[in-house]
């Protein structure tokens, strides 16, 4: 496991009148100039308020959608801010901009304790260029450097990396520190049955972290559109469903892999399909290999449903990614809650991670009964992939501290 430097190295009682700039991930569904989900925020306020208990001085910086490099107000930070205040009980100054005049005014009328957030880090090309002056102006107000954003910490960005040329006293957030924690217990010697479940869309993205995993694996279950490919690897008809044609051999390598490594491969056995997605007429459950002309695989069955509760049950460690029908739309969201209701009830460590995946646990509300739900949906399957990412490996504690 990557050791990183930690609050305590910045020295907790010598923060008092400092100026900390803190790297957060508010990047957060918004709707009518409103957050929808402030999951991200929430999960930031550990360190919030313990830098701010501290007497530190904080300016949060985060990105927000992807604005590339210009001002658009669809993707300003300014609802995060006022959520935050929420959060917090007080006012959190908002500076119209994350370097320049704005950001030093707001980061000069700022007491001891107190919090503001900054404008959209990715109005400025530099950002996601990690361009050395962005790096240098947004450091310019600040003393010391702590980044709580875990989702981020797989692009080597100016806020995540460049930075720290100019404000070399840092740390990880507890966030931060959490993730890393969690995720390591994956990589590490996790306890048996070692069980993953992969869902989503596309095996595209994935490929690494399975490949990765697979080894290390007594169990791996695949639902969603990923599924598809895989039966297509099996000489199943998908008829019309998502199948990813230049990844069927790949898929079948996989198996093959797998069988070879002893792992239990769990592929849908039945599945909900319809005649159309949008407007469905017809809803049937049949077998996986005997779908009917014009339908759609749409979700996994009650039978994979079972299935895939059994292996879960049994799991002493387990990870999660992706959906495994299209939740957003019922009834087919029906699968996936079935396995969100699965892991809350698991005994062992389970961990889910990636967008849609979090969303559909808070959908079933089970959020709070899972071992950790991580933040980062590319940084932690780019983790789990075996890859150093740039944002931890800038916070890494050097050898022999």
């Amino acid at each position: 496991m990557t050791r990183l430097l930690t609050l305590e190295d910045l020295g907790l009682d010598r923060l008092r009148g400092e100026i900390v700039l803190l790297r957060v991930d508010f990047n957060v569904p918004m709707k009518d100039g409103a957050v929808t989900d402030d999951t991200r925020i929430v999960e930031a306020l550990p360190t919030i308020r313990e830098l701010a208990a501290a007497g530190a001085r904080l300016l949060l910086v985060s990105h927000c959608g992807r604005p590339k490099g210009e001002r658009n107000p669809k993707y300003s930070l300014a609802p995060a801010a006022a959520r935050l205040a929420e959060l917090l009980g007080r006012p959190v100054p908002f500076a119209a901009d994350c370097i320049g005049e704005p950001a030093a005014t707001v980061a000069a009328g700022l007491a001891d304790g107190e919090v503001a957030v900054f404008e959209n880090l990715r109005f400025h090309a530099g950002e996601e260029k990690n361009d050395a002056e962005f790096a240098r102006a947004l450091a310019a107000p600040a003393s010391a450097y702590v980044d709580d954003a875990f989702g981020s910490a797989h692009r080597a960005h100016a806020s995540t990396t460049g930075v720290l040329a100019w404000l070399p006293r840092r740390a990880a957030g507890r966030l931060m520190v959490r993730e890393v924690a969690a995720l390591s217990r994956l990589l590490g010697e996790p306890e048996r049955p070692f069980a993953a479940i992969l869902g989503g869309a596309k095996i595209e993205g994935k490929i690494d972290t399975l490949q990765n995993l697979l080894p290390r694996l007594d169990v791996l279950m695949v639902g969603g559109g990923m599924a598809n490919t895989f039966l297509a690897a099996h000489g199943y008809d998908l008829q019309g469903s998502l199948v990813e044609p230049d990844r069927v051999e790949l898929a079948g390598e996989i198996l093959a892999d797998a069988a070879a490594r002893g792992v239990e491969l769990l592929l849908p056995t039945d599945l909900v399909v319809a005649d159309s997605l949008a407007e469905p007429r017809q809803i049937l459950t049949v077998a996986a290999e005997a779908i009917p002309d014009g339908f759609l695989a749409l979700d996994i069955g009650p039978a994979t449903r079972a299935a895939f509760a059994a292996a879960v049950a049994r799991a002493r460690t387990l990870f999660w990614n992706g959906p495994l029908g299209v939740f957003e739309k019922p009834p087919f969201d029906a699968g996936t809650r079935a396995l969100a209701g699965a892991l809350a009830d698991c005994p062992g460590f389970t961990l889910i991670g990636g967008g849609e995946t979090v969303a559909a646990a808070h959908q079933a509300g089970v959020a709070d009964r899972l071992g950790h739900v991580s933040t980062g949906g590319g940084a932690s399957l780019e983790f789990l992939a075996g890859r150093q990412l740039p944002g931890v490996v800038a916070l890494a504690r050097p050898a022999g501290a």
